[in-house]
């Protein structure tokens, strides 16, 4: 079979002996690549090629492109390489971006216990397969983010292309390794922590699939990607939020390093598709953190999770026995008839006079005691974002169980009661006119994108606490 069209530019050293294959081996491999790929067959060769560049025997990990329905060559490249890597090749029909599926696909197709992540146009250093293998040895880590020079999404990166043109890979991290332009855009999170993940909160947060690597059992213990996204961003983190909360463990590997190739982004668009998938994110997670994190994408923001994760859990232990029953009993007494009603911030009980309700807390104990009589549904949330629709209710109810934390988000609590409320009632309700700068904006951005879901999207009840 003639190569594909071209050359690797980038001064790969191919190592013909190491990497072909002279026969197929049935020995399991320890790693399966999985490389997602729509329409880009060239910048698929040079991944490809990376991958013939490892370090690694060729035949102790298999590199399966999962095509997403490509109209290009993205077939006969893969082919090519079959006599090269321990290659497979699957398709699925063009239905629309479907970046999720695709790599479920090429997943399922895997035999290796080690799942690693790759996307088309990122290169494999040459020490990608044996650092990915390393940081999953003896079990002590189960998802592995590997360290991705150039990417850095928001910056020009065209000098890096010619510099990669000159120098190749390895001798382009030797030169420009520490240089800022050419960081992962996460180096200083890693940095910070010293490249140990281990006290975070929130590790998914920085757990994305462009060079990632998980264990194949945990993988689909949690589901592996969810389907439902159908447009760019967030379905790994999404997936790394799972793989928490199932007890994985997260690190970082510098060793499994790799390099982003530069290409045209459409920001505008992308900026967008995230925000409504984040709303699609707390719609299936529905617990403070991920409000936080969803209501900071939508007002193009920077949150300090862990920060406010540490607070948040001081005042949840402070407030453990504040309730507010006589408070709700008193807003109760002079509802109109028939009203429907939210409360922010419901503690353990709530009066046998209110009328069945839409119950916050963000004490997920606290919030099960009050919906335990039945008659009201609830939500594990502190306020700042809800999934309701706006103008979803006549009355926001917002309690004095806010009062330690109204200092870091009162503003966004409140522009989230006017936004799903025609009426906001509460102690701290007398502070709106002067306070709403920022929160009006998340409202009005918050509209229009609501007003841009996916129509196909199903509801998931998934965030409501059980009663």
């Amino acid at each position: 079979m003639a190569p594909p069209p071209g050359r690797p530019p980038f001064g790969w050293r191919r190592q013909a002996d190491s990497a072909t294959l002279d026969h197929v081996t049935t020995d399991r491999p320890g790693l399966s690549v999985v490389i997602p790929s729509y329409n880009r067959c060239e910048m698929l060769r040079l991944t490809l090629d990376s991958l013939v560049a490892q370090r690694f025997p060729a035949a102790g990990f298999e590199v399966i492109v999962a095509d997403d329905g490509s109209s290009d060559q993205t077939a006969e490249v893969a082919a090519w390489y079959s006599g090269r890597l321990r290659l497979r090749y699957c398709h699925q029909e063009d239905q629309g971006y479907r970046a999720a599926a695709a790599r479920n696909a090429g997943a399922r197709l895997a035999t290796a216990p080690v799942l690693a992540f790759l996307d088309t146009g990122t290169l494999a250093g040459p020490g990608f397969v044996s650092g990915h293998l390393a940081a999953h040895a003896g079990g002590a880590l189960t998802a592995v983010m590997g360290y991705c020079y150039g990417y850095r999404p928001l910056d020009d990166m065209t000098w890096l292309t010619e510099s990669l043109a000159a120098l190749g890979p390895e001798q382009t991290v030797q030169r420009f390794g520490s240089d800022p332009r050419f960081t992962d855009v996460r180096h200083d999170d890693f940095a910070a922590l010293g490249f140990d993940l281990g006290a975070l909160v929130a590790p998914w947060l920085l757990f994305w699939s462009m060079n990632s690597s998980v264990s194949a059992a945990a993988f689909w213990r949690s589901g592996g990607f969810d389907e439902d996204y159908r447009t760019w961003g967030g379905e790994d983190t999404e997936l790394g939020y799972r793989l928490h909360r199932d007890g994985a463990r997260f690190g970082v590997s510098r060793d499994a390093w790799a390099i982003e190739l530069p290409h045209r982004r459409r920001l505008k668009g992308n900026r967008q598709h995230l925000k409504r998938n984040y709303l699609r994110f707390l719609a299936k997670h529905c617990e403070p953190i991920a409000e936080i994190v969803c209501s900071a994408h939508l007002r193009d923001q920077a949150t300090p999770v862990e920060a406010d994760s540490i607070v948040l859990a001081g005042w949840t232990r402070e407030a453990a026995d504040v309730e507010v029953c006589g408070e709700l009993a008193a807003a109760a007494a002079s509802l109109p008839a028939g009203a429907s009603v939210a409360v922010f911030g419901c503690g353990p009980a709530v009066p046998a006079s209110l009328p069945p309700a839409i119950l916050l807390d963000f004490d997920r104990g606290l919030l099960g005691a009050a919906l335990a009589g039945g008659g009201h549904t609830g939500y594990h949330l502190i306020g700042i974002r809800t999934p309701l629709r706006a103008g979803s209710v006549d009355v926001v109810i917002v309690t004095s169980r806010l009062r330690g934390i109204w200092d870091r988000w009162g503003d966004l609590v409140l522009a989230e009661a006017h936004r799903i409320g025609r009426q906001v009632r509460g102690p701290f309700t007398a502070a709106l006119p002067g306070r709403l700068g920022n929160g009006q904006a998340e409202v009005a951005e918050a509209r229009v994108i609501v007003g841009q879901h996916d129509p196909r999207a199903r509801r998931r009840p998934g965030c409501q606490v059980p009663r």
